[in-house]
């Protein structure tokens, strides 16, 4: 199975994600942060709150890539609690969970289609900002964010230790989960990141270690699974789609599916592969 678009808000990984718990939603909609939340929260709608750096040129806006903010729990500590009194104006309950991770509550994120952190971490972000009505609360928010921090004590720190000051924040995950959806993914599946973050910075070298370490832990994992006649499951995704390759239970079958992707995955087809993604 291939899905997805380079185009779209949502990335590949998260319509898996998406797809384990039973569902089904708009682009944009996928209601990652209200999964987090957990079950007893159908009829909430949840959205994720990145705190970020926003470089302001000429003809457009970058975001700064999340490595490069060393945001500290100290740090983070003292934006929440600077900001989140503005959130609660509108309405918006927030929840820091981790310093580059807050979990927000508030009638706003429902039906509100945003963008992937992953489409804007360390690039351009014009294309990706929401410009609907529904949102103009929100471009709010950050703009008297963005007045809050220019001259808070935590980026006069923040400066003169060198580090980039925290001067915006990203909403990402948002909509509330469906009846439908099944309150825990499959208790086998594993979703593993550590390709992401070395993709996005265009870390190769860091990419090439991540994939061994994978060959070393998942990989064999799933090697070990086969051998035995398991029915397993491999979904590799990328910028643009995701592909998935399955195979039923009985060693028999498998020995002639593994020949298939063996073949895939062996020589020239590798780059081909990995390039569709």
């Amino acid at each position: 199975m291939v899905c997805g678009d380079e185009n779209s808000l949502s990335m590949p990984h998260e319509r898996a994600i998406a797809r384990a718990h039973g569902i089904e939603a708009p682009d944009g909609c996928i209601p990652l942060a209200a999964l987090d939340a957990g079950r007893g929260n159908e009829h909430e709608a949840f959205g994720w709150i990145t705190p970020c750096h926003w470089h302001v040129a000429m003809d457009h806006i970058s975001m700064s890539h999340s490595s490069q903010l060393q945001l500290t729990v100290q740090d983070a500590q003292a934006v929440f609690e600077a900001v989140s009194p503005y959130f609660e104006q509108d309405g918006i309950v927030v929840e820091m969970q981790s310093p580059q991770r807050w979990l927000a509550r508030g009638e706003v994120f429902r039906d509100l289609p945003t963008a992937s952190l992953d489409r804007v971490d360390g690039g351009n972000i014009d294309r990706w900002i929401p410009r609907i009505k529904a949102a103009s609360a929100l471009r709010r928010l950050q703009q008297e964010t963005q007045m809050l921090l220019y001259t808070h004590q935590v980026n006069d720190r923040r400066q003169s230790a060198g580090l980039l000051p925290i001067n915006s924040f990203w909403i990402s995950g948002t909509g509330a989960l469906p009846v439908s959806a099944q309150g825990t993914a499959p208790a086998a599946m594993e979703v593993s990141g550590k390709l992401r973050d070395p993709a996005l910075a265009q870390d190769w070298a860091a990419w090439s270690a991540a994939w061994r370490e994978l060959d070393s832990t998942h990989l064999a994992s799933l090697g070990s699974a086969l051998d035995k006649g398991e029915s397993i499951s491999l979904t590799l995704c990328g910028e643009r789609s995701s592909r998935t390759w399955t195979s039923p239970s009985g060693r028999s079958y498998w020995r002639g599916l593994g020949a298939r992707m063996a073949g895939v995955f062996s020589g020239k087809r590798v780059p081909q592969v990995l390039e569709a993604l």
